[in-house]
């Protein structure tokens, strides 16, 4: 990338990189804060492409965007004269409802492109090169991509999938079109039932899950200390880096277990039906391309089956270099990174000054909890305080 002046290119305080929750909430409350920011990226584009329509969420109203606690879901729902008792658990629809509308409660705005190159300046400020060839220039940027990059496919399966012949969840949402045919999921917790349901009631022939452990159990999972922490670390940032090793494998483990431990309730009776097949503590050990294009597929118990479509529920993983506008700039050789993960200050400041990460790249330095919503609010509110300290 050539050297860049600021006449060739937009100049802004802040540029946020992503507009999904993450982004949406620091936008709001950057322009709360009086700077000037770019949010770039199409609004809840993932949530919208990505997820399957008739989705629920495991989250509830209190997860809301706004850190000054004004545009809430409650808010949103006494316009409609609704209570949460009306809308939970959220349907998938309801809660971008919800997202449209604080977008235009706050007034914000959005570059809908991608960057595809993201430099450092001798200066220490940035330029991000658009798809289009539109440069930015900013003095702060905020990565907040949330889960498009960091698609986890286990090298084990990998070893035993079909090539060109199975889908992650992330990428297989259209079940309309499985209506008659047969499919196999690999992964046995919330996403992987979640899908069954959804294939199951567009009239799939058979659906079959795969999966390495017991089932989950179908129960409630309670976040309420979830919500307690994580707002606490609004005022406490360093609240998780500070526990030992052995109080962070406790939290990690309190968080599996409610998110990956149970399965909600609203589930069971929709994955009770005879086309839904559960192969708990199994593993898929091969798997042939037949001529007329289906799988045939081969599990640890000796069972064979044939299928039209395999999908993995596996889950994310974080992985930053994996994100690629870092892959074609400066930024990533200068990056400190720990096991995928961005090392982190108190307001999720990279070692590049001026470099901020957020979502689920901040699990190390901040907990797991940031993989979700609920830590919007915290997130923001934090970086909103660097950013200002730095200004």
């Amino acid at each position: 990338m050539q050297p860049t002046t600021p006449a060739m290119a937009k100049e802004t305080d802040v540029l946020i990189i992503g507009a999904g929750p993450f982004g949406i909430c620091l936008a709001a409350h950057v322009q709360q804060l009086g700077l000037d920011y770019v949010m770039v990226g199409k609004p809840m584009e993932f949530w919208e492409q990505n997820m399957p329509k008739g989705m629920y969420l495991r989250s509830a109203c209190d997860w809301h965007l706004d850190v000054s606690g004004e545009h809430t879901i409650e808010h949103f729902l006494a316009g409609q004269n609704l209570t949460p008792a009306d809308v939970e658990p959220l349907f998938l629809e309801f809660y971008l409802s919800y997202v449209q509308w604080f977008l235009d409660q706050k007034q914000l705005h959005n570059l809908p492109l991608y960057v595809h190159q993201l430099d450092q300046e001798a200066d220490g400020s940035f330029t991000a090169q658009m798809e289009d060839g539109t440069l930015i220039r900013a003095q702060s940027v905020v990565i907040a991509v949330g889960f498009k990059y960091l698609v986890n496919v286990p090298d084990d399966l990998l070893a035993v999938l079909p090539a060109g012949h199975f889908a992650h969840t992330c990428d297989f949402v259209d079940l309309e079109q499985m209506r008659g045919k047969s499919c196999l999921i690999l992964g046995g917790r919330q996403s992987a039932f979640e899908w069954s349901a959804l294939l199951a009631e567009a009239d799939a022939k058979s659906i079959h899950l795969v999966y390495r452990h017991d089932t989950p159990a179908f129960a409630e999972a309670d976040w309420s200390w979830v919500n307690k922490i994580v707002d606490a670390m609004g005022d406490d940032p360093a609240w998780y880096r500070n526990l030992s090793e052995a109080e962070k494998k406790e939290v990690s483990y309190r968080l599996w277990a409610e998110g990956r431990l149970k399965l909600e309730p609203w589930l069971k009776d929709r994955v009770s039906g005879e086309n839904v097949n559960l192969w708990p503590n199994t593993l898929m050990t091969a798997s042939t391309v037949q001529p007329d294009g289906r799988i045939s597929v081969q599990l640890d118990s000796g069972e064979q089956m044939v299928v039209d479509q395999i999908i993995l529920a596996t889950g994310y993983k974080a992985a930053v270099a994996r994100v690629p506008f870092l892959q074609n700039g400066n930024v990533l050789p200068l990056l400190a990174v720990e096991d995928g993960f961005p090392v982190l200050d108190e307001s999720f400041q990279t070692n590049l000054s001026g470099l901020y990460i957020t979502s689920l790249l901040a699990g190390r330095d901040f907990g797991p909890f940031f993989g979700f919503t609920v830590s919007v609010r915290s997130s923001a509110k934090l970086i909103g305080r660097g950013l200002v300290g730095k200004g």
